[in-house]
């Protein structure tokens, strides 16, 4: 299915490339009045008025290719089973780091009381540090 998911949504923007492409080539209905006094837009590789069928035709049918994948890939991705309960509560727990909760990391136990380091009475997170009334 994971390989179904990749071919419509490469489906879907190839076809939303090609859309904004067609786009950009399409002159504005205030060029058809510039042809008519002779600017020479009526001599295309179309003929007069056979681009203009061409490119919008083919607008239409690539804007339907996208409408039907971004469908596709709306309704596949609502498949998936529901958890309760976010990505957080399903991460695994991190297992605490071994050893007495005073002790300074890299010392013996016997080590602060010997160089006269001593761990700190309050706790180094901020439970420690909120005041209380």
């Amino acid at each position: 299915m994971n390989v179904f998911l990749t071919v419509i949504l490469a489906v879907q923007m190839l076809a939303a490339l090609g859309m904004i492409g067609l786009i950009l080539i399409q002159h504005g209905k205030g060029a058809d009045m510039g042809a008519a006094f002779g600017s020479g837009s009526s001599g295309s590789l179309f003929g007069a008025s056979g681009s203009a069928n061409f490119l919008s035709r083919t607008t239409a049918v690539l804007a339907g290719v996208f409408f039907a994948c971004t469908l596709g890939l709306a309704y596949l991705g609502n498949l998936r089973p529901t958890d309760s309960g976010s990505v957080l509560e399903r991460a695994a727990p991190v297992a605490p780091a071994p050893g007495p909760a005073g002790q300074i990391p890299g010392t013996s136990p016997a080590a602060p009381a010997a160089s006269g380091v001593v761990a700190p009475a309050v706790p180094a997170s901020g439970a420690g540090q909120i005041p209380t009334r």
